[in-house]
């Protein structure tokens, strides 16, 4: 289980790097002021947010339930 988290976690770092490196694209700056200017970037936020908690909350209960069937 803890090299689940640790690979999880690994991922994740990795993610945020990618992320990052992205944002600094001029291109993408003009975009996201015009969402920010609405109001529209922190639903998208929100939503992307939402649903990757559910994913990672899905994966949890299923290897939950894995271990209990690996454990019979």
């Amino acid at each position: 289980m803890k090299k689940y988290f640790k690979s999880l976690l690994l991922v994740l770092m990795a993610n945020v790097c990618i992320i990052s490196a992205q944002a600094q694209d001029t291109a993408a700056n003009a975009n996201t002021d015009v969402m920010r200017s609405n109001g529209k970037i922190y639903v998208v936020m929100a939503v992307v947010a939402t649903i990757v908690t559910g994913l990672f909350a899905y994966v949890y209960s299923i290897d939950k339930k894995i271990s209990k069937l690996e454990n019979k």
